[in-house]
């Protein structure tokens, strides 16, 4: 019997429920779902569950937002019962993902917003300066937004033409986990980010306290992270008189399955031939399948190679559980929403604020105890 019946076979209204509960499940353990992401994990389709996510916004158990939902803040529930709102300013919030490292930021912001006595409108957009653009002119376009919260992606001209023209809208532009390039004449733009260099900073030191002299990194240079995981770990390298290079840096970008095994060999060979036996990897899901790798070819970890995840969203997962460096993720989210506050009241008056935050440091099993390294480790055939 089908989950998607239609009101005559009897079956739907038993399906539906469970399909609804399974969503806010979802939610309170996510903060944010995608409805293409839901509709593959329950097996039905994309329309099934936007009409589940439609039919829970009208009881005020979610909030809609593009492409998904998220968790309605108390001030979105008085609404949807008919008590009425004291929003007094509506504030426009555009993030690339739904589902990875955003929902905590979403959801700091909510938190906040409540507290201020603002609305936020969230749409989830990609990793593409001309989606961004799009989403946030869907905003300005179909909302009275007083004003924007937004990640965008600074990559290629498009990313620093999309920077321009945020710093020339007529409403207040935070950014959130970003930083305009020096460059880029954004004198009006603020924002706030984690100190991902610090970050990158403490997981080398932590690797040096554990008696590691050898310490590679593995980053995707497609992400915005990435380049900011990398400086703070040369800088800690000089620190430490570490020689740069004889250090491994790898970028997995863009890698399928088969070619990231071939790849994660690859490193493994150099972790053997420069005697490097801790890496720092970014993101937590690549040090999650670098771990597994490991493991598939006889490397103990952290006997042989002692990892450091960054990001802190599935480390945790892993066996052994990963050590990762965790951003304040939703205190970035929470710290945009007060600058946003603060520069609706005070207007222009106020000084431009660029806020940094420090991540922390999640000590697990991956990277505790003495090193032995890859020296007479035979790496095994994968399964």
């Amino acid at each position: 019997m089908s989950s998607e019946q239609t009101p005559e076979t009897g079956g739907k209204s038993l399906f539906s429920l469970q399909r609804r509960e399974r969503l806010m499940e979802e939610l309170r353990a996510h903060g944010a779902i995608t409805v293409r992401d839901i509709a593959v994990k329950l097996g039905v389709s994309e329309l099934t569950i936007r009409r589940d996510v439609n039919t829970l916004a009208d009881e005020g158990l979610v909030s809609r937002v593009h492409g998904g939902a998220t968790l309605p803040s108390p001030l979105d529930r008085s609404v949807a019962v008919g008590r009425p709102s004291a929003h007094s300013y509506s504030v426009g919030m555009v993030v690339p993902s739904l589902d990875y490292y955003w929902p905590q930021v979403i959801s700091g912001a909510r938190g906040e917003a409540e507290a201020q006595n603002l609305r936020i409108l969230v749409r989830g957009s990609a990793y593409d300066a001309a989606d961004n653009r799009r989403q946030v002119q869907a905003l300005l376009d179909t909302q009275n937004i007083d004003g924007l919260i937004v990640a965008p992606d600074m990559g290629g001209e498009r990313g620093k033409e999309l920077l321009r023209w945020l710093n020339a809208l007529p409403i207040p532009v935070i950014l959130a986990e970003r930083r305009a390039p020096s460059e880029i004449p954004a004198h009006r733009l603020e924002w706030v980010a984690t100190d991902h260099s610090f970050g990158a900073g403490m997981a080398v030191r932590h690797l040096w306290q554990e008696g590691h002299r050898m310490i590679g990194c593995l980053t995707d240079s497609t992400s915005p992270t990435s380049p900011h995981v990398v400086r703070g770990w040369k800088q800690a390298l000089a620190a430490l008189k570490i020689p740069l290079e004889k250090s491994i840096h790898e970028d997995s970008a863009k890698l399928d399955n088969g070619d990231r095994a071939k790849h994660f060999d690859h490193v493994l060979d150099l972790c053997r031939s420069t005697g490097t036996t801790a890496m720092l990897v970014h993101s937590d899901t690549q040090a999650v399948a670098f771990v597994q790798h490991c493991v598939d070819r006889g490397v103990d970890v952290p006997g042989s190679m002692a990892i450091v995840g960054y990001d802190d969203e599935v480390a945790y997962l892993a066996e052994p559980a990963i050590s990762a460096v965790r951003p304040p993720k939703s205190y970035v989210g929470k710290v945009a929403v007060q600058l946003m506050a603060a520069r609706l009241a005070e207007g222009r008056m106020r000084p431009v604020h660029r806020i940094d935050l420090n991540p922390e440091l999640i000590v697990r099993e991956s990277s505790v105890g003495a090193p032995r390294g890859l020296a007479g480790v035979v790496l095994e055939d994968s399964l």
